[in-house]
């Protein structure tokens, strides 16, 4: 073999292979083959932070592949991605597979072309260490942390809880605000309007000033009824709207939430999934710079769909100072291609990230923009209408970026009048609005939050996001508004004045992050404790650091020692002398005991409590149900708790129980338990019980295909949420694909789970860590 190249992934490794000829072998690593092993720290402290990495074992047998292989070619290409993480995987392989220097290239590129690739094999560079250890110096110092902050919060909290350097200080950003949104005291004013109809054209004009009364609303629309109104001033300017920037990884987070309701892990997932099939750039970046090439094709392109005169060549630089990940922005490979092969999710994409490129290399638009003040004769406060008319579309002939103001208005056109004319008005009415809380973040608002505030890479963005979910600090959920009345006082053109209180619903939300109990209380503790941690300047400085061992002007074990010392006597003093954080409100006195109650931080989530460990009479407990919140929970709900568990009748000579367990409500009937789903422990009934047990019996009957005994063990063929397995025991097993597995005899089985290695292949049914 002449040569062979080794990428991270298979879909990678295929699209490349398709532009190397015979004499090149590709391979993929499936990420990467070496890390830190999970069940120890494998870190010496006392030894200038070496690491200990291992290769995991469902590696060991590609990596044994792997070796073979090298050794067998002339030349070894590593064509990991061009960022850190990739950087590193290189590293990795050379050292997994002791390949020697002299017979290694290292090879980048940001594009998944033909000539991007054949242009790396002619010019491929020497491994940059410098990139290396700075992935080395994040993962290190982030599993110190994790290693030695965990343990305390099991100590002084509540078991199985991790933290780490930036995930602790993204829930952080999400705790304050929604306290922020908690302490928040809404004040209205009357904002008046007034309806106007010139040739037949609708328009509307605000007040200038917004009353802070009905009384004095009141008197003004009052005024208006004998008044005269006409127009005092007007100004028309032009003006300009330019295009955005191509996208950078965060800005492509941001605009897939707006456009396309898409998470930032789903877009990451799809974006990955165009770069390996060649269809865009690198999809880790910070940077908004095009090349020549992609700016030409471009250029092109603009003019052969709108005309030469939409096409201004524009450069762009990036404004965060640690850009680092990537040479370019995200773009199309070919400006020419306008569709993909994949699902509706990848077409959608792919159509906003050729929109966005193709409209960065667009004229300005050109806007006239109108301001016209009119008088009341009755006052001397006048009305203000804005509109705005588009002389040149320019580039929202192809694109207009999205925003996150959910309260932005837009501005129509204006008809033609002049100043002194009179107008008509048909209707001026005063509304009473309100103040407006802090929005929730979204997940890709949060990500521009991060990104502000200088913590956190286009790599770790997504990453960062998923852990705080998936490790209950925060949950992703919308959520409901409440009915709120408001003032309004109408001047009809009939002359008329009509007062009336109206409802509308306000605070709802949808797909917001709301931070857990458990996230508020953790948080509390590590802001207390761990100051410098949650220091949002202290993380932005950590990351800056990272990117000077990058740029080789920074030693990174100097750098690891420089945090972990001070850091290591903070966690050790924490351990021994911090007080155990429960979140602890008292609720008031329950009136047949006399005794305190309290909502707090338990063993096993959200409780309630009444009395107190240190008297002669044990305290008794309560679980708070999934979805309520700690400090929403009032005295008469946390007596009402204590209720459960509560028997609510007989089934099939078995009693029905209801109560709340460590994942929920539940209804016990002998030894097997069922969810409540979204039904009220207090108040579900017995007939809804039984419905419930019935389903679930019907429901697990279909998800059995056949079963065997098979001496002490019982072998299952199932369906699952990812298709057919067996189960044998706590082991899942998966079904290769073309097999029936209605077809399957205990055989058959038996000779599927020999082929299958020792680690079990991912199934329907996961264990719970």
């Amino acid at each position: 073999m002449k040569n062979l190249v080794i990428v991270e992934s298979p879909a990678k490794a295929k699209t490349i292979e398709g532009f190397l000829g015979k004499d090149f072998t590709v391979k993929s690593s499936f990420g990467h083959i070496r890390d830190l092993p999970s069940k120890k720290l494998s870190v010496d402290v006392d030894n200038n932070y070496k690491p200990e990495y291992v290769i995991p074992k469902d590696k060991e047998k590609l990596v044994q592949e792997l070796k073979k292989l090298s050794k067998e070619a002339e030349l070894v290409w590593l064509a990991s991605d061009e960022d850190r993480e990739g950087e590193a995987i290189s590293w990795h392989l050379q050292e997994a597979l002791g390949l020697k220097t002299e017979k290694t290239r290292r090879i980048v590129f940001h594009e998944i072309t033909k000539s991007a690739i054949l242009n790396a094999v002619e010019n491929p560079r020497a491994l940059n260490i410098d990139l290396v250890n700075a992935q080395q110096a994040r993962r290190i110092l982030d599993r110190l942390v994790g290693y030695e902050l965990s343990p305390v919060l099991w100590k002084k909290v509540k078991p199985n809880l991790s933290a780490g350097r930036v995930q602790s200080v993204s829930v952080r950003i999400i705790v304050e605000r929604e306290r922020e949104i908690e302490g928040f005291q809404a004040t209205s004013a009357f904002r008046v309007l007034a309806f106007f109809n010139v040739d037949g054209m609708e328009f509307r004009a605000e007040l200038s000033k917004r009353f802070d009364t009905l009384d004095e609303t009141r008197n003004f629309i009052s005024g208006c009824k004998n008044a005269s109104f006409s127009v005092e001033d007007l100004q028309k300017k032009p003006a300009k709207r330019s295009p955005a920037a191509p996208f950078t990884t965060s800005t492509l987070q941001q605009e897939a939430s707006r456009k396309l309701g898409y998470g930032v892990t789903k877009t990451m997932k799809i974006a990955q999934d165009l770069y390996e099939q060649g269809n865009i750039t690198y999809m880790r970046t910070d940077s908004v710079n095009l090349s020549d090439l992609a700016i030409n094709a471009a250029k092109d392109e603009i003019t052969k769909l709108y005309g030469a005169e939409y096409a201004k060549t524009r450069r762009y630089s990036s404004k965060s100072k640690g850009a680092q990940e990537a040479h370019e922005a995200i773009r199309p490979t070919y400006m020419d291609k306008q569709e993909v092969k994949g699902d509706a999710g990848h077409q959608r994409l792919y159509d906003m990230i050729w929109k966005r490129t193709i409209a960065s290399q667009m004229e300005d638009a050109q806007l006239e923009r109108t301001t016209v003040n009119i008088k009341v004769s009755s006052s001397d406060i006048g009305f203000v209408a804005n509109g705005e008319v588009i002389k040149f579309e320019g580039f929202l002939k192809a694109y207009l970026e999205g925003t996150d103001d959910e309260t932005e208005d837009t501005k129509g056109m204006l008809p033609n009048m002049s100043v002194g004319q009179k107008l008509d008005a048909s209707k001026v009415e005063g509304m009473e609005r309100f103040t407006q809380p802090p929005a929730r973040y979204t997940e890709a608002s949060l990500v521009k939050k991060l990104e502000e505030l200088g913590i956190g890479r286009p790599s770790t963005y997504a990453p960062t996001i998923n852990t705080i979910i998936s490790r209950n600090y925060v949950v992703k959920e919308g959520k409901d508004g409440v009915e709120r009345q408001f003032g309004y006082i109408v001047l009809d053109s009939k002359g008329g004045i009509k007062e009336e209180v109206k409802t509308e619903i306000t605070g709802a939300e949808k797909t917001k992050l709301f931070p857990t109990d458990i996230g508020k209380v953790v948080t509390d503790f590590l802001v207390e404790n761990f100051t410098e941690i949650l220091d949002y300047n202290f993380t932005a400085q950590v990351e800056k650091e990272f990117d000077e061992i990058a740029e080789g002007e920074k030693e990174w074990t100097s750098m690891i020692d420089a945090f972990y010392k001070p850091f290591h006597l903070t966690t050790v003093d924490t351990a021994e002398n911090a007080k155990k954080a429960t979140g602890e409100t008292l609720l008031g006195v329950d009136p047949k005991s006399g005794r305190n109650v309290y909502s707090r931080l338990g063993k096993f989530g959200p409780m309630v409590q009444i009395g107190e460990a240190d008297n002669e009479e044990k305290p008794k407990f309560a679980s708070i149900p999934a979805g309520t919140r700690m400090e929403d929970v009032t005295l008469e709900e946390a007596l009402e708790l204590f209720k459960l568990p509560r028997e609510v009748g007989e089934f099939e000579g078995e009693k029905l129980t209801i109560g709340i367990g460590k994942f929920g409500p539940y209804v016990r009937h002998g030894k097997s338990y069922v969810s409540l789903k979204d039904e009220d422990p207090m108040t579900v009934t017995k007939e809804t019980a039984v419905q419930l047990i019935i389903a679930k019996r019907e429901e697990i009957a279909k998800a059995m295909i056949n079963e065997f005994k098979d001496g002490a063990d019982i072998v299952q063929v199932k369906n699952g949420r990812f298709g057919p397995y067996i189960a044998v025991g706590k082991k899942n097993y998966r079904i290769p694909k073309g097999t029936e597995p209605e077809s399957l005899t205990l055989e058959a089985c038996k000779e599927i789970i020999a082929k299958t290695p020792d680690k079990p292949k991912r199934g329907a049914v996961r264990k719970k860590k």
